[in-house]
């Protein structure tokens, strides 16, 4: 059984947030919190955060996992939508730019449940 747990507009463009969410792909729940804990990224403790509560989620009824067999099923990194700014440039000119935002989305599983 899959459990997920989301974060939705966390202000991170989303390719910053992929390169974090790429080194848990696949991994046991309890290596991925220690890898979260190392990694030297702004967005590293906000999938640590995300990565916590679909772990909470499946320890809890209906599911009842065992939380030392989890392993992080599927990560993604959505994105969200852009907030358009205008800034103000020489001459009276103004420059638009964009601050992108992130759905981050993690599914854990318990690894060996039918075996």
């Amino acid at each position: 059984m899959e459990t997920r747990a989301e974060a939705r507009f966390v202000r991170v463009s989303p390719q910053k947030a992929r390169l974090v969410v790429d080194l848990i792909r696949g991994r046991r729940a309890g290596d991925a919190i220690t890898i979260l804990r190392s990694t030297n990224k702004r967005v590293a403790p906000t999938v640590e955060k995300v990565l916590r509560s679909a772990i909470a989620n499946a320890t809890r009824p209906p599911y009842n996992a065992d939380a030392d067999r989890l392993v992080v099923h599927r990560a993604v990194v959505n994105e969200g939508p852009r907030t358009k700014l205008i800034r103000p440039a020489p001459m009276g000119r103004a420059f638009r730019y964009q601050r992108r935002t992130s759905h981050i989305v993690i599914e854990v599983e318990e690894q060996g449940a039918g075996d």
